[in-house]
């Protein structure tokens, strides 16, 4: 069976109003772009979309929200980690009730728990929801890497663990884990630069930063590959890498709300401890969008 997520999808920005509330009404505007434009699955509540700085009743309301827009549309993989295991399975429980799709567990943090101690974090949200569960391995904000081998475990003993977006930037690591687990194991990438690369060692899509503001780009791009386009591939690959660069010119998402600003998508407005990014960080910005053609 082919994997059950493939393609374009976006790691949702969280946009604000004045007051630094959630602003709910240019965020299901926002996700209604997002699917009008080709994405083929949102993820609420994840890094990009601040979850570190929404409270519990803001999480579940920015969910509750993308899934009233996306249902039926498109695909909704709601971000429900957590480093307390607790927190996590109480998470993805409002998700499942909530009605997303999936849900997107981010390895624990900061704990820095052993191979054995992420086996058992994830084993207890399994067995406790009745979700599809998307392992989110990112050792440069979790410190923990999963390894292929407890991937492997998982997947084997829990038919609900169906996938990894894997950000450890490893082009070896899609091309390992599908050895390991299959074809069938879904394949996300976390890393918008190294998008090619990774589908050719066998992954399936992309979780994005990048495509909240360049979804049409971005969806182009996944399809393109499906249809074994290489000359079209080829084009948008280098359009959008001065894109991919920029978002990361400093820690996200600083840069993709202000691009999305730029756009009229939403305001540069992020929580502290993230700040307005500097003036030469903007000047990149600005240049990459134009260099894309995208304003």
């Amino acid at each position: 069976m082919p994997p059950m997520f493939t393609g374009s999808m976006t790691a949702l920005i969280t946009p604000m109003d004045a007051d630094g509330a959630v602003d709910e009404a240019a965020f299901q505007s926002f996700v209604e772009w997002q699917i009008a434009e080709g994405t083929e699955a949102v993820v609420p509540t994840g890094t990009t979309g601040e979850s570190p700085t929404l409270s519990h009743a803001e999480h579940c309301r920015v969910v509750e929200l993308c899934i009233e827009v996306a249902k039926g549309k498109a695909p909704v993989i709601a971000g429900t980690g957590s480093n307390s295991t607790r927190e996590a399975i109480w998470l993805t429980k409002h998700a499942r009730e909530a009605g997303a799709d999936a849900a997107l567990v981010v390895t624990p943090y900061y704990n820095k728990p052993t191979q054995e101690g992420l086996y058992q974090h994830y084993k207890a949200i399994a067995e406790a929801v009745d979700i599809p569960i998307i392992i989110y391995n990112i050792p440069g904000r979790s410190i923990v890497d999963m390894s292929v081998e407890t991937m492997a475990r998982l997947a084997r003993d829990f038919d609900s663990i169906v996938g990894v977006k894997d950000a450890t930037n490893d082009l070896t690591r899609p091309l390992k884990t599908r050895l390991a687990l299959g074809p069938d194991f879904a394949q996300l990438s976390g890393e918008d630069a190294t998008i090619a690369a990774f589908l050719g060692q066998g992954g399936h899509g992309c979780i994005s930063v990048t495509s909240n503001i360049a979804p049409g780009l971005c969806a182009r791009l996944h399809k393109a590959w499906r249809q074994n386009d290489m000359e079209s591939f080829t084009e948008l690959r280098d359009r959008l890498m001065p894109v991919h660069d920029a978002m990361f010119c400093e820690s996200s998402p600083g840069p993709v709300k202000y691009a999305a600003e730029l756009l009229g998508k939403a305001t540069r407005r992020a929580r502290l401890p993230l700040t307005e990014i500097a003036d030469e960080s903007k000047r990149k910005v600005e240049a990459a969008l134009k260099q894309a053609e995208l304003v």
